[in-house]
């Protein structure tokens, strides 16, 4: 006679054999979709065992070398599957071109996008409004980054640098510590608000100011761009951030009007903001200004904060480099080659430093902050020279990060090495020989996305801070290479932490410290 227990055990024996059955038959019929039903017109498509979560894992840990590799079995098109979306990579030069110069009737942004940064940069704005406004947009704020602008925020930035420094703990001494990416973080946001957008933010980012931008900054999570709206702690706290950090801005405009505050002569975009109007003839709403002025603190930070890091992650790394670097300012910038006597930098001297040009253009090709860039299809699109078709609905992904780390483009591409940029081969892939110049709405550009070297993008959405990226960084290292020498924790050479790419932005990882010693002149 069977006992209560054993019925009981051979029950729950039979439902775990059951189960296990039922998840084999599913995994069996996983592959044979995969395997046996493609139609001709579709890219091949990346294996994977799991329904539905895909390829999530192996794109997750390096989405880079997750290219390279299914690059190599399939060439520049394919398909793979992340959280129940089919992605279609169009890799190359000619992926990069097709998917960033695309129509916009054909290739839209703004669904991809939108549900991830409408909650950080307010509505009305970016991905929250039509194309057409955004390119307007996109016009307006390029009054912050004409040469006479550009011209003005080189001492601004200069002075945030040195006043960093000064008043921060980690920098005392004659050597020490310091945590680069939150020291970066922190540079780069000072910087950015003080010559962008005035003395009155630059004043407003005390540790309350800091702690809304870290709350707003959460809503870049990977989670929020898989499944956007979610009830989560973390969105509640970036929606209460987002609400008062507006009002920071809202105030500021207040009060400029109520007491007729010109601050022009700063080129200051508040400023410019509130006296352009659109094409209707509608001025820009206080609401928009304040939101514009949060996408340009949040959206370019994130990337030169990145960039920056990991520029001094490689300095110290490289000390020979670092080295180079200062002699260079020395012999181009000292009155008669005395390093004691540097002077301020100006917009000008930038053009007489090409090896810290190269030392941020370099950085920037190994370490783009952005891996994927994303489109949704609107109608059907054949890809020329391929049986494939991507059908409408679907996510296209191009990925200017595996052009710039190609062998077929970079010597030793995977090496960093500032001086490959002396030789005209490489220094000629900057430039989008016989490309269009189109203008979008904003002011005229290049098409440009058939050069390999693209770390700000190409087209409509190509990213118009881009001068002042290579600007800031440039003044922001420049200062100090000229005050600190660098070297790794562990005194090796040559080698840097691997990349994270938990976040939605490829970053070195949180926290990275190096070594500094201050110069001594004599």
């Amino acid at each position: 006679m069977i006992t209560p227990a054993e019925f009981q055990q051979a029950s729950a024996s039979r439902h775990a054999i059951c189960g296990l059955l039922g998840l084999v038959a599913l995994l069996l019929i996983n592959a044979c979709r995969q395997t046996l039903f493609r139609s001709k017109t579709e890219p091949p498509s990346v294996f994977h065992w799991i329904p539905y979560v895909g390829s999530a894992v192996s794109y997750g840990m390096d989405p880079v070398a997750f290219f390279h590799k299914y690059r190599a079995k399939y060439g520049d098109v394919f398909t793979f599957t992340l959280f129940g979306r089919k992605m279609t990579c169009y890799l190359g030069v000619e992926g990069n071109d097709f998917i960033l110069n695309g129509k916009h009737q054909d290739v839209n942004a703004e669904e991809i996008y939108g549900p991830l940064t409408i909650p950080v940069f307010g509505s009305d704005v970016v991905y929250d409004c039509p194309n057409s406004k955004l390119m307007e947009q996109k016009r307006f704020v390029k009054f912050g980054l004409t040469q006479t602008a550009l011209e003005a925020h080189v001492p601004l930035i200069e002075n945030e640098v040195l006043d960093y420094v000064k008043l921060t703990s980690e920098w005392k001494g004659a050597s020490g510590v310091v945590d680069i990416t939150r020291a970066m973080s922190e540079i780069t946001l000072f910087t950015a608000a003080r010559s962008l957008q005035g003395k009155e933010v630059r004043q407003k980012l005390t540790a309350d100011f800091a702690k809304l931008y870290h709350d707003l900054d959460l809503g870049f999570s990977p989670i929020n761009f898989l499944f956007p709206g979610l009830p989560l702690p973390r969105n509640r706290r970036r929606d209460a951030a987002h609400v008062k950090m507006r009002a920071v801005y809202l105030d500021i405009i207040e009060e400029r009007r109520e007491n007729n505050l010109e601050s022009d002569a700063e080129h200051d975009m508040i400023w410019n903001l509130m006296h352009c109007s659109y094409k209707n003839g509608e001025p820009v709403p206080d609401k928009e200004i304040a939101h514009m002025m949060i996408t340009l603190l949040m959206g370019g930070q994130h990337s030169s904060s990145s960039a920056g890091s990991w520029i001094l992650l490689r300095l110290a790394a490289h000390p020979n480099i670092a080295e180079e670097l200062f002699q260079e300012q020395v012999q181009s910038l000292g009155p008669d080659g005395n390093a004691g006597h540097l002077p301020p930098l100006q917009y000008s001297d930038l053009d007489k430093l090409p090896l810290l040009n190269n030392v941020v253009k370099e950085t920037l090709r190994l370490h783009g902050s952005i891996h994927s860039i994303l489109r949704k299809v609107k109608n059907p699109l054949p890809i020329a020279g391929t049986p494939y078709v991507v059908g409408a609905g679907k996510v296209l992904l191009s990925s200017p990060m595996v052009t710039s780390t190609s062998e077929e483009y970079f010597r030793d591409a995977r090496s960093w090495n500032p001086h490959r940029w002396d030789e005209p081969r490489h220094n000629a892939v900057e430039e989008a020989a016989g490309e269009a110049v189109v203008d979008y709405g904003y002011g005229a550009t290049t098409s440009g996305a058939r050069s390999p070297y693209l770390p700000f993008g190409a087209g409509r959405h190509r990213c118009i801070g881009e001068k002042f990226a290579y600007l800031n960084l440039g003044v922001i290292v420049g200062t100090l290479v000229r005050n600190f020498k660098f070297s790794t924790m562990d005194g090796k050479e040559g080698v840097v932490p691997p990349t994270d790419h938990t976040s939605m932005f490829a970053r070195p990882p949180q926290p990275s410290s190096i070594r500094w010693a201050r110069r001594e002149y004599n």
